[in-house]
């Protein structure tokens, strides 16, 4: 089965979508990885280096936060259960360690809802070590269950090897896998997100501010999270909304906190002037076909889970290119609603718009004769796709 792409023409409210030389983004940013990302669409604004491994430092916590989150939402865990402040999360993760702490005792019982919010607002390295012990037995564990969430959330590249976003060579994120899990921790978690924008929290009678310099500024800002290393500069993922619109951001290698601070907010201000939204599919229309092999049917047509949107520059009559995606031809049977491929939409070199895309009906096995005729056809078509590749 080999990758098949099926370039499209989309209607954007007049405007075609369809082949298009490459362009450089005209909007510039001193940040050496980033990204934006409406978070509806899921339309891509801006991207540079979006796609290169970085290390987190302590936006993995973003990731320890989801695994708790899900562990609440499975009624494995609950907000008012308590666990022990280790020797080991103590002396690690512990102010005495220099890092960010929350101010954990040793032994102490900490609630899970005040450890959520030493880890996301106070950024604490012992809220995140007692969260890991405590939900699988050891950092080691856990880490391996944020990488296998990950994993299971279809990020391929996120990886981690602790909790708190201590250096480690094999700890390597990407932004755009960052924003996107942001993304949905707001749309899966939106009674847990809020503790991402709480403005501060006081613990052992220590008053802390929330580290995400945005929540500051009148742009919107309601949460996520920063980190710094050494390894990776300064970085953030943030979200913001205006008008309804919601903006996840995600930056990382800046210099300074304060170069973090400003190029966040000049992203993000950018985001919400210079586009609009246009439809290019109603709910349940068919955004194109694939092929099937060996069954009654040659082709399966394909639809989005929902209406598909766009972001596109203000006033702007740029030219994109939409392609389906899929490994095929498909092998019937093909039951409907299975995702079997992906619409791509690229505004010149940046990938705008990634979605899957599902079956719109169900394709049963052909006869035996019509399973040997696509068996005979595709023999073919791979002898001289073979032939033409070795050229």
């Amino acid at each position: 089965m080999l990758q098949r792409l099926l370039t499209i023409l989309l209607m954007v409210a007049g405007c075609a979508l369809a082949q298009a030389p490459a362009r450089a983004q005209t909007f510039t940013t001193i940040a050496p990885y980033a990204i934006l990302v409406d978070a509806e669409t899921g339309s891509v604004l801006f991207e540079k280096a979006a796609d290169q491994l970085t290390s987190p430092a302590s936006l993995a916590k973003i990731m320890t936060a989801e695994v708790v989150f899900n562990e609440i939402r499975q009624g494995r865990l609950s907000l008012d259960d308590t666990f022990i402040v280790s020797e080991n999360a103590w002396r690690r993760g512990g102010a005495s360690a220099g890092g960010s702490s929350m101010f954990a005792q040793l032994n102490s019982k900490i609630r899970i809802e005040d450890l959520i919010r030493g880890l996301v607002i106070q950024s604490g390295n012992d809220a995140a070590i007692v969260l890991a012990e405590g939900i699988a037995g050891t950092e080691e564990a856990f880490a391996n269950r944020m990488t296998n969430r990950a994993r299971q959330l279809g990020f391929e590249k996120l990886t981690f090897r602790n909790a708190w976003g201590k250096f480690d060579p094999e700890q390597k994120v990407t932004m755009r896998e960052m924003a996107m899990l942001s993304v949905h921790i707001i749309k899966t978690y939106p009674d847990l997100y809020k503790y991402f924008g709480e403005k501060e929290f006081t613990w052992n009678k220590i008053r802390q501010q929330n580290r995400n310099p945005l929540l500051t500024m009148d742009i919107g800002a309601d949460g996520l999270k920063t980190g710094n290393i050494e390894d990776a500069g300064f970085g953030l993922v943030g979200s913001a909304v205006d008008n309804g619109q919601r903006l996840v951001l995600a930056i990382n290698g800046l210099k300074t906190a304060r170069d973090r601070a400003a190029e966040a907010r000049k992203i993000l201000s950018w985001g919400f002037r210079s586009f609009e939204a246009r439809s290019i599919f109603a709910p349940g229309e068919t955004v194109g076909t694939a092929k099937v092999y060996g069954g009654a049917k040659g082709e399966v047509p394909l639809v989005a889970a929902g209406a598909v949107k766009l972001l596109v520059p203000r006033g702007s009559g740029e030219r994109m290119t939409g392609r389906i995606v899929y490994q095929g031809p498909l092998a019937a049977p093909v039951e409907e609603g299975a995702e079997v491929a992906r619409l791509k939409v690229f505004r010149g070199n940046v990938l705008a718009l990634d979605l899957p895309l599902k079956a719109a009906e169900t394709v049963p096995a052909g006869s035996l004769t019509q399973r040997a005729m696509d068996a005979g056809m595709e023999l073919g078509v791979g002898l001289f796709r073979t032939y033409v590749l070795k050229k």
